[in-house]
């Protein structure tokens, strides 16, 4: 078993959002995903001791996080939501994806500072060029509902079948316009992660 973490490349996606159909926001919104495409070194057997590589991953989500951060401005107290996923090729299992919780969940909960809401997570098995719908709320009450959101990260040419993409995901806003109700940002009053 090869205790090192192989990465073949890094891909940055940002979005600047001036309005979603309504009225032009007063400041848009910056919305963006980073990935990490790396060797699965589980690929093509099924391995039950995995937590070496979440230990090991842990720089990895470091620099995806402060890369995602920096793409989106380098204000950490700009960033409102966040998320996080895995894609495993078609040599791995979706166990595979989930050593991304550790490394990725809590890299960016910790360069961001206060964030106490869960990061909310998809994990799956797919093939090159498969979308990763990375899910997104709020980072210190998951039950903000104008957060509720998500971003599709690609990279045409991963996973191959014996790698993983591993993304992170940031947005400094909500939805443009929400308006359905529900806990609003400012009324954050728990403190608990969820309201």
């Amino acid at each position: 078993m090869s205790e090192q973490i192989e990465i073949r490349k890094t891909v940055l996606c940002v979005e600047e959002v001036q309005h979603d159909g309504g009225p032009p926001l007063a400041t848009p919104i910056r919305k963006g995903w980073c990935a990490v495409v790396l060797r699965n070194p589980f690929a093509g057997r099924y391995e039950p001791e995995l937590m070496w590589m979440m230990e090991a991953m842990k720089p990895v989500g470091l620099m995806v996080a402060q890369r995602l951060l920096a793409g989106l401005g380098g204000k950490a107290d700009a960033v409102e939501a966040y998320g996080k996923g895995g894609l495993v090729g078609a040599a791995g299992e979706q166990e595979h994806g989930a050593l991304w919780h550790v490394a990725g969940g809590y890299a960016m909960r910790g360069l961001l500072g206060q964030a106490l809401a869960i990061v909310p997570s998809m994990t799956k098995v797919g093939p090159m060029g498969a979308p990763l719908d990375l899910p997104i709320h709020h980072r210190n009450a998951a039950y903000v509902r104008s957060h509720f959101d998500g971003i599709t990260c690609v990279v045409p040419d991963a996973p191959r079948a014996e790698e993983i993409v591993f993304a992170l995901a940031m947005t400094t806003g909500g939805r443009p316009h929400a308006r359905v109700g529900g806990l609003r940002q400012e009324e954050i009053a728990r403190w608990d992660g969820q309201r």
